[in-house]
């Protein structure tokens, strides 16, 4: 005869091992939807490299929505490209092994407007993109907070001035302009192993998937 006590007892047991602090089976993402996780699984079963080297265009915040503070957690390194001068300040904090360029990326060398949302995770160089969210009701979107003159630099300038090899990984945020970005990498000279480029939009303003960026 089975003795429900006992056996509620161990059960429960087992629970509180599995739930305790020191067992942990969860893996940590920093990235919006996990993409760090899926990344660093390609990197590990795919290519088998360890420690990737990687260009976050748009890197916003050094750890929140993250795409590459999972692997400078696990030692690698890379070049963080963000505008925004606020952001920056926070990047060069907590990132200070990385390289951090306070520039917007572009598929020449000038200088733009760059528009700061009260929003910073909205943040763009894009003006039309800027005034529809603004605009936008249905998505309770953020206004203009400010608008800044930020020096852009070409993508292949980056890779050929900071990098000694070609970065195994490219992250591409940069609201609007992301097509623009991959566009202009010269593929003939530089072709990383993978790549994490944002296909869809703010929703209420354009949450149609962009075809041309994945085609």
């Amino acid at each position: 005869m089975i003795d429900l006590v006992s056996l509620t007892t161990k059960i429960n047991n087992k629970i509180k091992r599995i739930l305790s602090k020191d067992t942990v089976y969860a893996k940590v993402s920093y990235s919006q939807q996990g993409e760090d996780l899926i990344v660093n699984f390609i990197f590990s079963e795919g290519f088998k490299i360890s420690k990737p080297t990687y260009l976050d265009i748009g890197a916003h915040h050094p750890f929140f929505l993250s795409n590459t503070f999972f692997f400078y957690k696990k030692g690698c390194r890379g070049v963080l490209v963000e505008p925004d001068p606020i952001l920056v300040k926070q990047l060069k904090q907590y990132r200070q092994d990385d390289i951090c360029l306070n520039v917007g990326v572009s598929d020449k060398n000038m200088t733009s407007d760059f528009y700061i949302m009260q929003s910073r995770s909205l943040n763009t160089f894009s003006k039309e993109k800027a005034e529809a969210l603004s605009r936008d009701t249905s998505f309770n979107c953020p206004k203009i907070d400010n608008i800044v003159k930020v020096s852009m630099l070409n993508i292949n300038t980056i890779i050929e001035k900071y990098f000694s090899n070609i970065p195994n990984f490219i992250s591409i945020d940069a609201e609007g302009l992301d097509l623009e970005i991959l566009s202009s990498l010269d593929f003939s000279r530089y072709s990383p192993e993978i790549f994490c480029i944002e296909c869809v939009g703010v929703a209420g303003v354009d949450s149609i998937k962009d075809k041309e960026i994945i085609d």
